[in-house]
């Protein structure tokens, strides 16, 4: 490591060990970016990583390599390799992970403890392969049950079915851009290892990228913007909904030999949950990946048990705010590093496809462009123990908004009526390909209230109408000393309101 991160880093360890928030000058970036060299001849297109209890790093990449690297002597060991195209990966022991693979979910043994997997077990492959390219296997996430969860990437029309298959063939699941001609694509499924079943959980997903369980043990997934889908979503997963691309419905028990696809798009509508969050496409996120929770104790900085989640078209981690209103989550999103409108230390690659927090509360990130917009390769991001100027927290009120800021604001720039500016906008629901920013509307702020510690500003809104989300641009904030505050655009999905 280079000497300019020394003091950053230094000054950000003793703020955690013993709170000398003085120490660290308020002034330069809240994080630093590294990258983490490969071995040579690796094609470093970075399909999974995770951590082991011993603190090494364990990548998975898409030619099939599982590698092991130590942070402390920054050298690299193979663990693994021969494996199909593996998006997913799970440290169990520092001897012992799991690894989804396009054709199962793998259990990888070093069973003599010298580095290197000698035994591979097929967990579960309980689920339909026709060969088509876009049959992608991911997760696996843990659920408080012990159970593990798994998410199947529907098929695409631009390749065909191969003549030997796994699994039951349905054609009623063969129309559509995004098919399922096999069991069951386009759904999370739940593997009990008590019983070694693989489940149906949930339906309707397109290309469900990333699996997580927050604090609260909600099941978190991402899906990608396509036919269906207007924007990129986050959904909050429960057994036996159905979220929204009607073709996984072909293995829905009780459908017979119905065509989902000709089900009128109002009964679907009635049909579907709704996204807990959008990505507004090209504004926030064109291909959400991997969430993650931190859970790292303030070593990351000041946004404890938030959802981080990363994006394969920008250089840009985004984060995520949920709360439960009426019963359902639904929140805000913004971005946490944005290297487009921000000037890190070193700038952030694109392809941001897995994360996953180390032992020291740093976030790794592996990047991949295979198939995709993106780059190649490993990056660690650093809290260097500054604060952010940043909303931490967006709420829902009854008649607006509540915003908690990291630093206390100056009242008389927090009060003026031009710093907030909000625009309702909705996806269309359809078939088609994505969708525009329907019913484009400004909405505005009435009032502005602001704490005695310059903290939390609540905001009343004109109104408040559901099924919109609501984006927030904030212009000329001023923090007590005397900093200009640049606040990242906010987008609110508003499923449901307060009484």
């Amino acid at each position: 490591m280079t000497t300019k991160y020394l003091a950053p880093l230094l000054c950000a360890t003793l703020l955690i060990l013993a709170g000398c928030r003085g120490d660290v000058p308020d002034t330069g970036p809240a994080y630093v970016v590294e990258t983490i060299e490969t071995p040579p001849g690796l094609v470093p297109e970075v399909g999974a990583v995770d951590f082991m209890p011993d603190g090494r790093l364990v990548a998975a990449f898409h030619r099939g390599e599982v590698m092991t690297y130590d942070p402390d002597t920054e050298v690299w060991d193979l663990f693994a390799h021969g494996l199909h195209d593996p998006l997913g990966i799970k440290a169990i022991s520092n001897h012992e992970v799991l690894v989804t693979q396009r054709p199962e979910l793998t259990r990888l043994h070093d069973t003599n403890q010298d580095g290197r997997a000698e035994r591979y077990e097929t967990v579960t492959d309980d689920f339909g392969m026709s060969g088509n390219y876009h049959e992608f296997l991911f997760g696996p996430a843990e659920g408080p049950d012990g159970h593990l969860y798994i998410s199947l990437n529907t098929a695409s029309k631009f390749a065909d079915v191969w003549d030997i298959m796994r699994g039951a063939f349905n054609p009623e699941g063969r129309p559509g851009r995004m098919y399922t001609a096999v069991p069951y694509r386009g759904w999370v499924m739940r593997y009990n290892p008590e019983t070694d079943s693989l489940a149906p959980y949930a339906s309707g997903f397109r290309s469900p990228n990333g699996l997580v369980f927050d604090s609260d043990d909600r099941l978190l997934v991402t899906d990608n913007q396509g036919d269906w889908l207007g924007t990129s979503k986050l959904y909050h997963v429960q057994r036996g909904a159905f979220y929204g691309h009607p073709q996984s419905l072909v293995w829905e028990d009780g459908m017979g030999d119905i065509q989902p696809l000709d089900l009128p798009v109002p009964v679907l509508d009635k049909m579907r949950t709704k996204a807990s969050v959008l990505f507004p496409q090209g504004l926030l996120a064109n291909s959400p990946t991997q969430p993650v929770v931190d859970r790292t104790g303030g070593r990351f900085g000041p946004f404890e048990d938030q959802l981080l989640i990363g994006e394969m078209n920008h250089s840009r981690i985004m984060r995520v705010m949920l709360e439960e209103v009426d019963g359902a989550v639904q929140g805000a999103a913004t971005t946490l590093i944005d290297t487009a409108t921000a000037h890190e230390t070193i700038p952030l690659r694109i392809g941001n496809n897995r994360l996953a927090f180390a032992p020291d509360g740093s976030l790794w990130v592996g990047q991949t462009d295979h198939g995709w917009p993106g780059d190649q390769g490993i990056q660690r991001i650093r809290w260097t123990g500054r604060t952010p100027t940043a909303v931490s927290d967006m709420s829902l009120t009854a008649d607006g908004f509540a915003l908690t800021f990291t630093k206390p604001l100056r009242a008389v720039s927090a009060r003026a009526d031009s710093v907030y500016q909000f625009t309702r906008y909705y996806y269309e629901y359809h078939r088609e390909y994505g969708s525009d920013r329907m019913d484009v509307q400004p909405v505005d702020v009435t009032n502005a209230e602001v704490s005695d510690d310059g903290r939390r500003v609540t905001l009343t809104l004109d109104e408040l109408v559901p099924g919109y989300v609501y984006q927030l641009e904030l212009n000329g904030l001023q923090t007590r000393d005397g900093e200009a505050a640049t606040i990242r655009p906010l987008y609110y999905t508003l499923n449901r309101t307060r009484p």
